[in-house]
């Protein structure tokens, strides 16, 4: 069996689809399970199910309206679901979805941003550590795929302007040594398994026709356990479907 994940921070579904971009798209692509980020919306604002009769919709909204937010898409019936985890700096903000299947957990993130001067930035350590411990114990029990907006560019290769973002939000070198701590815990970055290439990217700022220029950050990421790794059969990033300043990015699975 092959699957096809997708992931895309849509940067506010209900703005996304106004521009006439994600209904057809995800129509037209037919992803085996399609993870959202930022949703910035409630179940009951849209019409999901109607348009999309082919999936099965989860959903864990933040409680603060038009604010944050996760949905997950999926053909195939997940054997449990979870939006709680009991660790309220996971729990608190619509940030954190999990879905489980036959061959693996699937955790839906949308990682908090440390925000300009680094405001959030202990929140989001706080955040990044209580998910690690989390994930180590989950990964006990079968494999872990784990997608979104991690919102870090891991490597000077992963941005355009590594030199003067170091002490920026998404560069930072604390956001950056917590990647490098998940991958060293056995997790895998799916994309860097078929590139070592520059210019991969997944978001743009709106500003200076950045998106053209490809002037961008891959801060949206696909990472597995390493008991993943030879299931894997392709990760990449789709910079051409427009609708968000974030593009979709995907990986492939054979089982």
């Amino acid at each position: 069996m092959e699957l096809e994940l997708l992931s895309w921070n849509v940067n506010g579904i209900r703005a996304c689809i106004s521009k006439g971009v994600f209904i057809n798209w995800v129509a037209q692509r037919k992803p085996d399970i399609l993870c959202v980020q930022e949703t910035k919306a409630q179940p009951d604002q849209l019409s999901l199910s109607f348009d999309l009769p082919n999936y099965q919709l989860f959903w864990n909204s933040a409680e603060k309206k038009g604010y944050s937010g996760v949905l997950t898409l999926t053909k195939h019936k997940p054997l449990s679901t979870l939006t709680k985890t009991g660790h309220s700096i996971l729990d608190l903000e619509g940030r954190f979805l999990q879905l489980e299947f036959k061959n693996f957990f699937l955790i839906n993130l949308y990682f908090p941003n440390a925000q300009r001067e680094l405001k959030r930035l202990e929140y989001k350590q706080q955040f990044n550590q209580t998910l690690l411990t989390y994930m180590e114990k989950l990964k006990t029990k079968k494999p872990i795929v784990l997608c979104g907006d991690f919102n870090v560019a891991h490597k000077e290769i992963d941005l355009k302007n590594p030199k003067t973002n170091q002490k920026n939000a998404g560069f930072s070198p604390t956001e950056r040594a917590y990647f490098t701590e998940l991958l060293d815990h056995g997790y895998i970055d799916t994309l860097r398994m078929f590139t070592q290439d520059p210019d991969h990217y997944s978001w743009w700022t709106y500003r200076s026709n950045a998106r053209v220029r490809n002037i961008g950050w891959r801060i949206d990421y696909f990472v597995v356990t390493e008991d993943l790794k030879t299931n894997v059969k392709d990760a990449f990033i789709l910079p051409e479907i427009l609708g968000s300043d974030h593009a979709p990015v995907g990986l492939k699975l054979s089982f």
